[in-house]
């Protein structure tokens, strides 16, 4: 997995903050892991006793309703820390974090967090202000499901993913959620997303590529989505 000083996607977390020679002490108590397409890296209730740094691949942040279903709260990209709060507040995780493709991940244990934490102010203002910042988008998360109708999260939904995790040349999403997965993510049934995804390609707004999403009319949609 590499050294953790030569590691890019440590410019993109908390970890940015940490000098060389804690980079070099963390490169050496890590332990480096390989997470497949739908595993889990860590499921609700579960106490995790460090952090994830995700350096390759994209995991779904989710939590199980009362009545069974897959709520997606985040999407999580290389570069993010995964366990902050729950580490900070000496709790079990409050969500679950499943693999959407195949992923490279760190653990670096909680005792190695902890003295960086305690030690290294930078450091830690930079994990506190990532845990805001969650919990900020937590709060617009709730506006949007309380305010917004489906159609509307669903546009808002299809922006996000093209906006944070790009296109492929034929202009379909990079990031392809299933239905089931798309559905999770604007709190709807499976099959109130399907119908709704299959009007907006008849109004033109996107194109249907077999389980691919191709945005055509992003202005349409932004409106829409407002």
């Amino acid at each position: 997995m590499g050294k953790c000083e030569q590691c890019i996607v440590r410019e993109f977390s908390s970890l940015k903050a940490l000098t060389k020679d804690e980079l070099l002490h963390m490169a050496e108590c890590k332990a480096s892991y390989t997470i497949k397409k739908g595993e889990a890296i860590f499921e609700e209730g579960e106490s995790i006793n460090g952090v994830y740094c995700v350096k390759e691949g994209v995991c779904k942040m989710s939590k199980l309703s009362s009545n069974g279903k897959d709520q997606i709260v985040k999407l999580v990209k290389p570069g993010e820390l995964l366990g902050q709060r729950s580490l900070i507040s000496e709790e079990p995780a409050n969500l679950s974090a499943v693999a959407l493709e195949e992923m490279q991940v760190c653990f670096i244990p909680k005792s190695e967090i902890m003295s960086f934490f305690n030690k290294n102010n930078n450091f830690s203002m930079n994990m506190m202000r990532t845990i805001c910042g969650d919990l900020r988008e937590a709060d617009d998360h709730m506006v949007t499901m309380a305010q917004k109708t489906v159609k509307e999260r669903l546009a808002e939904t299809l922006l996000y993913l093209e906006d944070n995790f790009g296109k492929n040349d034929d202009g379909t999403l990079c990031l392809q959620l299933s239905r089931e997965e798309l559905a999770g993510m604007i709190g709807t049934a499976t099959e109130s997303c399907i119908r709704l995804l299959s009007e907006l390609n008849k109004l033109g707004y996107i194109e249907l590529i077999g389980k691919k999403i191709a945005l055509k009319e992003r202005q349409k949609l932004k409106r829409m989505a407002d």
